[in-house]
């Protein structure tokens, strides 16, 4: 074997698929956390070591040449094995103390989990906790992150999940918007209020059309996708609007509207990747957010 091609950099691997995936320079420089000049004198040294062009370079970015693309399988062998051997690795750590990386919705981080990192650090301060807020699916297999609260259960092989439960939903509204509106004792009533919605998000329009109610975006006067603004708007009067009941509940500027409306839930799941779930401080973390998320669940 050509002992240039033996030595093959896994770091040089590991650029050459940033950009293999995400398509720019700039891109893959913020996957990685490194500069781009970093990264493009990384991808003339792959190309350099390996005699081959991998990329055509373009004004909006970077296409695989056919040789790059016909290596891009046996580099993310190489990615997975080597992620294997870190995780199997950090599986074996016995050790409490540590860091331990959690990732959540950024309504879950905001709304519920700083409380719940609160205890988990009173009761065990030699577990330093990160929290990644991110509506993205980080990949536990990378270490993107070592435990993932999802409310949709996880599909990946290699993941340990355990189902907390359902969270459910309530219909609420400003005491303020209820006091100048009144409030709506039958459904019929609804129709004359104002209603927060999604903007891209078609999950309320959905939940209207099993109930028998067509309506499209225009029925929303204000519309927003983010979670925390969502309510934010809603708190302030904007008008009726949707979230999970524990938050509705604990709001003292908000009142429910019971109609009787069949509301769905949302299913509330923990997942680690199974070589690093038995880590003890992973364990114990992972014992702590359970123990914390339960109340929320019907």
């Amino acid at each position: 074997m050509d002992k240039t091609l033996g030595s093959l950099d896994w770091s040089l691997v590991q650029a050459f698929l940033a950009v293999a995936e995400t398509g720019s320079l700039s891109a893959a420089a913020r996957r990685l956390g490194t500069s781009q000049p970093t990264l493009g004198r990384q991808i003339k040294a792959i190309e350099a070591q390996l005699g081959a062009e991998l990329f055509h370079r373009q004004p909006r970015g970077f296409a695989l040449t056919q040789i790059g693309s016909d290596l891009v399988e046996p580099a993310t062998t190489m990615r997975d094995a080597i992620s294997q051997i870190a995780l199997r690795a950090a599986g074996q750590q016995a050790r409490l103390d540590g860091t331990v990386r959690i990732t959540a919705s950024v309504a879950t981080s905001a709304m519920h989990l700083p409380s719940i990192i609160a205890k988990i650090r009173a009761l065990e301060p030699q577990i330093a906790i990160e929290l990644v807020p991110s509506n993205d699916t980080h990949n536990l297999l990378y270490r993107e992150a070592d435990i993932a609260v999802r409310m949709y259960r996880p599909t990946q092989l290699d993941l340990i999940t355990e189902h907390l439960g359902e969270v459910p939903l309530g219909v609420f509204a400003a005491r303020s918007y209820l006091a100048e509106r009144g409030a709506p004792v039958s459904i019929a009533d609804l129709w004359a209020h104002d209603f927060v919605g999604y903007d891209s998000n078609t999950d309320i329009i959905e939940g209207f059309a099993q109930i028998g109610v067509n309506i499209d975006r225009d029925f929303f006067k204000i519309r927003c996708d983010d979670h925390i603004a969502y309510w934010e708007l809603v708190r302030a009067g904007c008008g009726i609007g949707f979230a999970q009941a524990d938050v509705g509940h604990n709001d003292p500027l908000v009142a429910e509207i019971d109609l009787g409306l069949p509301l769905p839930t949302l299913p509330i799941w923990l997942t680690a990747h199974e070589a690093m779930r038995q880590t003890p401080r992973i364990r114990r973390v992972w014992e702590l957010l359970a123990d914390g998320l339960r109340p929320l669940v019907s």
